[in-house]
């Protein structure tokens, strides 16, 4: 590991944060490869698994919340965001437990955080050639998320449902009070937004997931896209929030 990676976040609190569900094939991989990152901590959200996430998670070296029960992504993001405030972490950053997300990239995410240039920064599959293929149903969704929300912003977004992404003090301590439900990605990107964070994205690498299979059908993708289309119109007509 060069030097450069530890200066860029030496004297900052670091935290990485991992929900999972039912991960216990791809979780010893996501994690030993963000612990190569000296001053980098990881916490995995178990959300209520049913096999042994939270056993190899330990094993792994991360620190483990066990939810009772089965929150949702958003809850389970939201608990990470509630640590992150309560031990003074500087920047959280989302990664999947899937091993989608390339933990090589983690210093390219975090970096325009640590330096001021943005609030929030998405590991992005878009905005450069990364060789990602993603399949034909699901592109059309993304695209049309990336055309509302980038329409609603004022600013072109790409890779609007991306879970790979970084955010900085401010954003950590609003996330606690203010968090979407259910598939959270879309909807906290106009939040942000409205509420005078801003965002940035980053090309990041990524990868099929390496075990398991998607929660997402074809039939649920219409319904995710159709509800998560509501719930940012909805946000449209709301006043913005106060920071926690």
């Amino acid at each position: 590991m060069g030097d450069e990676n530890t200066v860029i976040v030496k004297n900052k609190k670091v935290l990485v944060i991992i929900p999972a569900f039912n991960e216990q094939h791809s979780l010893p991989k996501v994690i030993a490869g963000i612990r190569r990152f000296p001053g980098v901590d990881v916490v995995v959200v178990n959300d209520g698994s049913k096999d042994a996430t939270s056993a190899v998670a330990r094993i792994a070296g991360a620190e483990v919340i066990d939810l009772p029960f089965n929150l949702g992504i958003g809850g389970a993001v939201q608990t990470g965001y509630l640590f992150a405030y309560k031990k003074n972490y500087d920047v959280a950053v989302q990664v999947d437990a899937d091993g989608q997300h390339d933990p090589g990239d983690l210093m390219d995410i975090i970096g325009p955080v640590l330096q001021g240039e943005a609030d929030l920064v998405v590991g992005s599959r878009y905005v450069a050639e990364t060789g990602y293929k993603t399949p034909l149903a699901r592109k059309l969704g993304m695209v049309i998320f990336s055309s509302v929300v980038s329409l609603i912003n004022g600013q072109s977004l790409k890779d609007t449902t991306s879970g790979y992404r970084a955010v900085g003090r401010r954003v950590i301590e609003f996330f606690t009070e203010n968090y979407p439900t259910d598939y959270p990605e879309v909807e906290a990107l106009v939040l942000l937004k409205k509420n005078g964070f801003t965002i940035r994205e980053v090309p990041v690498k990524m990868a099929a997931r390496e075990h398991g299979k998607s929660s997402i059908t074809p039939l649920k993708s219409v319904y995710y896209m159709i509800k998560v289309l509501l719930a940012v119109l909805m946000n449209m007509l709301r006043a913005p929030k106060k920071e926690a």
